[in-house]
């Protein structure tokens, strides 16, 4: 189950069914199943202020990922800074959408077990994430 929620931003027509869906079996390709995560959309701001309490680091990041998985049930919450999507895909020359579905996925990455503090691990990291953006079927095709 994906729950979407926003703590001082909007972000009009996100959709928790094709989060569902596609995170779904982004999971069972690791052999975990998808329980329950949370979506948070929030501001530069306020993540920043996260970041400073829970972790004590004191920059802006994309997204921070709560982990409450037991066993195989991924369940978590992930906090996502939509000012640092929309600057992301700006840098990046990818659409806000794309780059939303990359981090959201990073971040259910993370509660499968994957971690990408060294340079091996962020090239697996962003290689998992090209894959499960590749599971997407863009609704232009249907």
């Amino acid at each position: 189950m994906i729950n979407i929620f926003f703590e001082d931003v909007e972000v009009p027509g996100l959709d928790s069914e094709f989060f569902a869906s596609w995170l779904s079996r982004v999971c069972a390709f690791e052999g975990r199943s998808l329980n329950e995560v949370n979506l948070i959309f929030c501001s530069d701001e306020h993540l920043l202020e996260m970041n400073r309490t829970h972790l004590n680091h004191d920059y802006y990041t994309d997204i921070i990922t709560f982990d409450y998985c037991e066993e195989d049930l991924i369940t978590g919450d992930l906090f996502i800074s939509i000012d640092r999507v929309e600057e992301n895909a700006s840098n990046e020359g990818v659409s806000f959408t794309n780059e939303l579905n990359r981090v959201v996925v990073h971040g259910v990455l993370h509660l499968i077990g994957y971690k990408d503090k060294s340079d091996e691990e962020k090239k697996m990291m962003r290689s998992k994430e090209d894959w499960a953006l590749g599971l997407i079927v863009s609704r232009e095709t249907l």
